[in-house]
């Protein structure tokens, strides 16, 4: 499973969105996937980039192009209906915010913090991810995303 195929269901079920977007939800779905599945969503690095979490991958294949409808090959047929239904969710909660206040809302957040400190395209620690987000979970789950 790859960042392009989450990213192509993110965009099957939201519509176009610009890249910066694109990137907060394709984050935002690993981050809780890892906490409300105990697993990975999709195995490509994420990196902390001047806006936020960014997959290279994902920002290499729409390079140059701002408002994004199709992934190059990305495949939503290959997530299960698990991974469907916490994508869903991540959407419930953030899909209605702009790019703007989710590369903000990341910035207030410890994994993108931590490994920005570090130095800028550092690669963010699943563990730091995974301990973040659990720490947070009521909330969001009474919000209604989990």
């Amino acid at each position: 499973m790859s960042a392009r195929d989450v990213a192509q269901y993110i965009i099957d079920q939201a519509g176009p969105m610009t890249s910066m977007k694109l990137q907060k939800l394709v984050y935002y779905s690993q981050a809780w996937t890892i906490v409300w599945a105990d697993d990975v969503l999709f195995i490509d690095p994420i990196e902390a980039w001047d806006n936020g979490p960014v997959v290279r991958d994902l920002w290499v294949a729409n390079k140059g192009t701002f408002r994004i409808s199709e992934i190059p090959d990305g495949d939503s047929d290959k997530l299960s209906p698990e991974q469907k239904l916490n994508i869903d969710s991540v959407l419930n909660f953030y899909g209605d915010k702009d790019a703007q206040w989710l590369s903000d809302l990341t910035h207030m957040e410890r994994p993108w913090r931590e490994a920005f400190e570090q130095g800028r395209n550092t690669q963010l620690d699943l563990e730091t991810i995974s301990e973040y987000y659990s720490s947070i979970e009521p909330e969001v789950e009474a919000a209604g995303a989990g």
